[in-house]
């Protein structure tokens, strides 16, 4: 595998990288943890704009109304907006959502919401985990059948996205197994309240009581969505960790910048041999994540089969970078790096919420060195 880009992805990225650094640098992030918008995580102004820059269609194929580019491309523009710490739906609502409607969802399904998802005007989020602990394998949440209907009780938390959510995909268990439901988010018995989360994202918990939802609602074939589920997740995690490379990278830079510039006895910090070492791993570690991230993606391009061990190896790999840089770039900068007001502590509060996302890194090791035979 070639790390080179395309003709294509470099306008791709750069693209990317330049509404990113005018439309939605860091400052956006702080404007977003003050104002109004803190109650959807995001900004809907900013999300119009990705969406007219085709960017919620990247990963939907053409035959379902999007642009077919590629989960190498969306690895590419999430790794610019990763870099300012841009908040939005687009891996859990476009990626996610979007790859389970397109692998499994019924014509009526696809005709309702892809359309909504590629012009941004809808937001689609996956309620999958109960708790803390994220296990696909382990969920709690049953949905029993009375007459025609489909019956869901139980709570969903955290649920990303979910507070500006228009539709959630439910994952339950069923008599047949693991099931998908299609929900509207003001649907009968469906509630939902904000969860903090230390990176100022639209995280809730999502409340089912008695919801009743007709056969329709269904995705896919009862009890067998497991495998579904499964590709849609590599999906989100895949792009996801090249989200956190654009910030380990940002992270890595800024810290770079202030050991040339900040000074010490009469020299620059960067130039005392104990910080560069530390520097130098930090930068071995990013290359080695950046070349996972992209065999994770390129192995989800071409359908390779050894895309689910290889999308946990990119999300494990960047879920310790980015943590591990974002510590660094506190400590590094000292006093200042502990202030709200400085950057530090931003990437320091999207990595640890970011690694937490469908699976941290403690997770995804194991995940991978099952997958390996291990």
């Amino acid at each position: 595998m070639t790390l080179a880009l395309t003709e294509e992805q470099t306008m791709i990225r750069d693209a990317a990288a330049g509404w990113a650094a005018e439309r939605a640098p860091t400052t956006a992030l702080r404007a977003l943890r003050k104002e109004a918008l803190a109650a959807t995580g995001h900004d809907p102004a900013l999300y119009a704009e990705m969406a007219e820059m085709g960017w919620t269609g990247v990963t939907i194929p053409e035959a379902e109304g999007g642009f077919g580019m590629g989960f190498a491309a969306a690895g590419l523009i999430a790794e610019q907006l990763g870099r300012t710490l841009v908040a939005s739906p687009l891996i859990g609502s476009a990626v996610v959502a979007g790859a389970i409607l397109v692998m499994a969802g019924s014509a009526e399904q696809k005709a309702a919401w892809l359309p909504r998802i590629i012009a941004g005007d809808a937001v689609v989020a996956l309620a999958l985990d109960e708790g803390p602990r994220h296990d696909p394998t382990r969920l709690a949440f049953d949905a029993r059948c009375e007459g025609a209907d489909w019956v869901l009780d139980g709570v969903k938390r955290p649920v990303f996205d979910g507070t500006a959510a228009d539709a959630f995909i439910v994952a339950t268990r069923t008599p047949g197994g693991l099931s998908l439901f299609l929900c509207p988010a003001d649907g009968p018995g469906v509630s939902r309240a904000a969860l903090r989360q230390i990176d100022s994202r639209g995280a809730a918990l999502v409340t089912f009581a008695g919801c009743r939802l007709g056969a329709e609602a269904l995705i896919g074939a009862e009890g067998k969505a497991a495998a579904v589920l499964d590709r849609a997740l590599d999906r989100g995690r895949a792009v996801l960790a090249a989200e956190m490379l654009g910030s380990a990278q940002a992270a890595f830079d800024a810290t770079i910048d202030y050991l040339r510039t900040r000074v010490q006895f009469d020299k620059p910090i960067g130039a005392f041999q104990a910080l560069q070492h530390r520097a130098a791993e930090l930068l071995a570690e990013l290359e080695l994540t950046r070349s996972a991230v992209r065999a994770a993606l390129a192995a989800i391009d071409a359908g390779d089969a050894d895309e689910a061990r290889l999308a946990s190896l990119a999300k494990a790999l960047a879920g310790r970078t980015l943590r591990k840089v974002a510590q660094e770039m506190v400590q590094m900068h000292g006093g200042i790096g502990m202030t709200d007001e400085h950057d530090a502590g931003l990437y320091l509060k999207r990595a640890q919420a970011a690694d937490m996302t469908w699976g941290n890194a403690a997770f995804h090791r194991d995940r991978y060195a099952r997958l390996s035979g291990f």
